[in-house]
């Protein structure tokens, strides 16, 4: 059997654009952020550079251009994203029930900081599936494209890489899996995908499997 679809030991997924659709809504909340402090990037932008990445991939992107992100853009852009968040984010179609249906442990694996991940979690109502096991950035030294977080997460689970099967909808995520020697599927079913060759996009990055909707998650595997 083909190992990419083989059934795994262990299940990691990203939070957003896979479990909660949220990429559109943090870029638009990084771009506005960004323009209080002075700085322009439009929401595509936002998109292209940190799509999967975390703020501190923000921050050296600003530093390598020469220019130094001030001090209270991290807790403005913080406290923006929960409030925006806490109003209108909304969980990915289908995924409460791929989750309910699970017969392998799985988890949550994601570049975005342990209270945003929380609260995405607890607003879509998706939070009792996961418990506490919530794996994030701020727990490794090297966030995404770095295989850190996964080996970090499949770790805690006790499961060994070559088992484990990732669930990502960014370059940046589906590079990680694969240098943790997991497999990944990429996920372009998130709004931040519509009019974008996502599933081109994820292949070239070595996902092993593109599906754009949770219905389809065991499809011919």
């Amino acid at each position: 059997m083909d190992q990419s679809r083989a059934r795994p030991d262990l299940i990691i997924f990203d939070c957003d654009g896979v479990l909660v659709d949220s990429e559109l809504l943090s870029c638009r909340c990084l771009s506005e952020v960004l323009a209080e402090f002075g700085i322009m990037l439009s929401e595509e932008q936002a998109l292209q550079l940190f799509l999967g990445r975390s703020t501190k991939a923000i921050e050296q992107h600003y530093r390598e251009l020469g220019q130094v992100v001030p001090d209270g853009f991290l807790p403005r852009l913080k406290s923006h994203v929960l409030e925006t968040f806490a109003r209108v984010l909304q969980p990915i179609p289908g995924i409460a029930d791929v989750l309910s249906e699970l017969r392998a442990p799985f988890c949550v694996a994601s570049s975005s900081d342990i209270d945003r991940v929380s609260l995405s979690l607890d607003v879509t109502g998706l939070r009792a599936h996961f418990g506490d096991r919530l794996y994030t950035a701020q727990m490794v030294e090297h966030g995404k494209p770095a295989p850190d977080l996964f080996l970090y997460a499949a770790g805690k689970m006790g499961i060994q890489p070559p088992r484990t099967l990732v669930i990502e909808d960014s370059v940046s995520g589906v590079l990680a899996a694969k240098a943790a020697g997991m497999i990944v599927w990429g996920f372009v079913g998130g709004s931040h995908y519509r009019g974008r060759d996502g599933r081109a996009t994820l292949s070239a990055a070595g996902a092993d499997r593109v599906f754009s909707r949770m219905t389809d998650f065991w499809k011919d595997t």
